[in-house]
């Protein structure tokens, strides 16, 4: 017998190492897709989808060329987009959650209409904010979020319902009352693990996504035009990548079982809180704030060593790993990342933060030169999206607890959109998995 719970522990922990670790090279020798990725790190094909296209480099006789990187929303590519809603200057996130939906871009009439859905849609049952989300707060938004969104399942009228009819009205309902959500789970986790007052804004009347968010998120609920409009850039940036980026996979192989929406949708924001995925941005901003506090921001030459420090696997985290470079798909360029650079370096100018801008700017110029030096001119990396988006988000005054959430409202839209094309495909996913374990015979516990 073990004389202590920990002797016991540390039992079952070995145990758990011996016989549940494979070892990669089995992948390579019986050719199965390791994270269902190719030998040369391109995604292997598991569906179709009309939603989005993320493009990023182009085969020709089996060798992978890399491109400019291109995000297609239904077909339009996410640089018009943003192009066409700043010379407006209007709001396009709410624009981009019907053409998500939809297929095309809405006329006058189908937008005012659109947005006359959202505003009905954005409010919460009564008292739900009380029981739902302040008697059960939580330290992290993205698990409140999900249980949050778990909780709306009772206050559907048929919630199991795989009606179009009915999953276009919980798609609009669940995108309109993100913001909440995530907003008011904010304010709980302020009040009762950061010793914050509590102070909850009423969401603002027919108005934007970006502004709510601001509004909502903030203790005075005052904002600047140019705040909103480059959180709606940031919204829009966010909104979908495509079928193949884990949360929206993850959409479509639980959307498959012909589970109800909720679920679907909360195991989607489970994915996405991971660091390897939506977390990145939290995670690419701690390493930003862990290298200012050891160069000289302006220094390269310092900048370049402590780079080297991180890949090497001797600061930071020690992971070895430069958060915010590299991407699985994009090579040269990733387009989001251009368009947040574009405008947010305007906003930082206007902060005053220019400063802390330029030194991310270096960040993603060394790494690029470092990864050039040890893998040869033939390696192709870009900084991704989350190497900027965190100090955007932080430009804008919200908390670190607020980085992911933000992208998870921007996200339920694409991840609506694969949810109602996965019903409808009515096909359950179901893909194999090798089994190497060897048969066993049973033991009486006598003789074990």
């Amino acid at each position: 017998m073990y004389k202590k719970l920990e002797d016991y522990k540390e039992h079952l922990i070995d145990l758990v190492e011996e016989n549940s670790y494979i070892d990669p090279s089995i992948y390579a020798k019986k050719n199965i897709k390791r994270g269902l990725r190719n030998a040369d790190q391109t995604g292997v094909l598991v569906g179709v989808t009309k939603i989005a296209d993320v493009h990023g480099y182009r085969k020709e006789d089996g060798k992978k060329i890399p491109e400019i990187g291109k995000l297609f929303y239904r077909g339009i590519s996410l640089e018009d987009l943003c192009r066409g809603y700043r010379s407006e200057r209007r709001s396009g996130f709410e624009e981009v959650c019907f053409l998500l939906l939809f297929g095309k871009l809405p006329s006058y009439e189908e937008l005012e209409e659109f947005l006359e859905l959202i505003n009905i849609n954005q409010k919460l049952p009564k008292f739900f904010i009380e029981d739902s989300i302040l008697k059960t707060p939580s330290e992290n938004i993205m698990n409140k979020l999900q249980s949050v969104l778990l909780s709306l399942y009772s206050y559907d009228k048929d919630p199991d319902s795989l009606d179009l009819s009915h999953q276009l009205e919980q798609a609009i309902s669940i995108i309109s009352k993100m913001p909440l959500l995530v907003a008011y789970s904010y304010m709980a986790k302020k009040y009762y693990f950061d010793r914050e007052s509590l102070i909850l804004h009423n969401a603002l009347d027919a108005r934007p996504f970006s502004e709510n968010i601001l509004h909502l998120t903030r203790n005075d609920g005052k904002f600047t035009k140019e705040e909103a409009q480059l959180l709606d850039i940031c919204l829009i940036v966010h909104a979908d990548h495509g079928g193949g980026n884990n949360s929206a996979f993850t959409t479509h192989v639980v959307s498959s079982t012909g589970t109800d929406f909720y679920s679907a949708i909360s195991a989607a924001i489970g994915s996405l809180k991971g660091p390897r995925h939506g977390g990145a941005n939290k995670k690419a901003y701690e390493m930003i704030e862990h290298i200012a506090e050891n160069v000289d921001i302006e220094n390269e030459k310092q900048i370049y060593d402590y780079l080297n420090k991180i890949f090497d696997k001797e600061a930071f985290d020690k992971s070895g790993l430069i958060y915010g470079m590299g991407h699985a798909v994009y090579t040269l360029s990733d387009p989001r990342t251009e368009i947040l650079k574009e405008n947010g370096r305007e906003v930082a100018i206007a902060k005053g933060m220019y400063e802390k801008f330029h030194f991310i700017e270096l960040i993603e110029k060394t790494s690029k030169q470092i990864f050039k030096e040890r893998f040869g001119d033939d390696f192709k990396i870009c900084a991704n999206v989350d190497l900027y988006s965190g100090f955007i988000y932080k430009m804008l005054g919200l908390s670190e607890d607020l980085f992911t959430p933000i992208f998870t409202i921007a996200r339920t839209a694409g991840w609506c959109a694969h949810r109602i094309e996965q019903i409808r495909d009515k096909k359950i996913m179901r893909p194999a998995y090798l089994t190497i374990s060897e048969e066993n015979e049973y033991v009486p516990l006598e003789k074990r």
